[in-house]
């Protein structure tokens, strides 16, 4: 009987491997979590690049057809959106029979790094045609737009200067 008891203790694990595996899947766990939220980051940075890229196109695009003469504009516009929400409305193609739309956008994006609730347009700082780089302000049109964010991406760029 003692020799199927030996037997017996020999096919079990004892408490220190149990521990030693326990604090392996600890330290696997450690390294793991802020992998995890990196990519969760570089995903969101991603996004955030894509966005700010559709956006600028977009307001580019507007600012084209006004001169080239298919978006109206009177003498005291800049030629560029009045909100964000005319790119994606669309603009009267004036050199269209019917006047048919323009249309600029799909969606406004929302900015990936914007407080939860905030909706596409408000996530975006705008910055209007008459206001500085370095201190963009929103006015009468949408020259540019930028990150409300106050964190520094991985590249150590604060988001709001992308």
């Amino acid at each position: 009987m003692s020799q199927h008891y030996r037997y017996c203790a020999k096919n079990g694990f004892t408490l220190i491997e149990l521990l030693v595996t326990v604090v392996i899947v600890a330290i696997l766990a450690t390294v793991a979590m802020p992998l995890s939220e990196l990519s969760q980051q570089r995903a969101k940075e991603q996004e955030l690049r894509q966005s700010l890229r559709e956006i600028r196109m977009a307001i580019d695009t507007y600012k084209q057809a006004v001169d080239e003469g298919r978006v109206a504009r009177s003498i005291d516009q800049s030629g560029y959106p009045p909100r964000l929400s005319v790119l994606v409305d669309g603009a009267p193609d004036i050199r269209s029979p019917g006047s048919k739309k323009i249309y600029f956008l799909r969606r406004v994006p929302r900015d990936p790094f914007a407080e939860d609730g905030a909706d596409a347009e408000s996530s975006w700082g705008k910055r209007s045609y008459d206001s500085p780089a370095d201190a963009p302000h929103a006015g009468k049109d949408v020259y540019d737009v930028y990150s409300l964010s106050g964190r520094t991406g991985m590249n150590g760029v604060p988001y709001r200067e992308w």
